[in-house]
C-alpha cells in the first residue's frame, strides 16, 4: 500500500483532554476527507470528535487543522461510503462490502496547515 493509504487523526480525549491519535483509511474529496468508523458511535475517536469537533489530520506528512462531523445527509453518506470503499476494495484481499454498508461515515473538513510552533 502507498503512503496515501492512511491518514492520522488526532482528537482531544473527551474525558482526559489528552490528544488521541489514530491511523485510519480515508478518501479525499476536495477539502473534505471521509472515514468509515467500523465501531460506529462506540469508537473512541468518534465519541471524542462528537464532544469536540476540532482536530488535527496528518496527510502525507502535512498536519492540518480540521473539524470532524458525523455524516447525516444520506447522499453524502453514500458518497463517503463509495469513495472509501472504491479506494480500498481493489487493494484489499478481503471482502469490504459489510464494512462499507455498516460502518459510520465521518467527514473531516480540512482547514489551514497547523502551526505547531509559534
Amino acid at each position: 500500500m502507498a503512503i496515501d493509504d492512511y491518514c492520522y487523526v488526532t482528537t482531544t480525549g473527551r474525558r482526559s483532554g489528552r490528544p488521541h491519535r489514530i491511523e485510519i483509511w480515508y478518501a479525499a474529496d476536495g477539502d473534505t476527507i471521509y472515514l468509515l468508523a467500523g465501531g460506529g458511535l462506540k469508537s473512541d475517536w468518534v465519541r471524542n470528535l462528537s464532544a469536540d469537533p476540532a482536530l488535527l489530520v496528518e496527510l502525507d506528512g502535512e498536519i492540518r487543522n480540521a473539524r470532524g462531523r458525523l455524516v447525516v445527509d444520506s447522499d453524502e453518506a453514500q458518497r463517503a461510503r463509495s469513495l472509501v470503499f472504491d479506494k480500498y476494495s481493489v487493494r484489499y484481499s478481503g471482502d469490504l462490502t459489510g464494512w462499507r454498508d455498516e460502518a459510520l461515515p465521518v467527514a473531516i473538513d480540512l482547514q489551514a496547515a497547523a502551526r505547531l510552533y509559534s
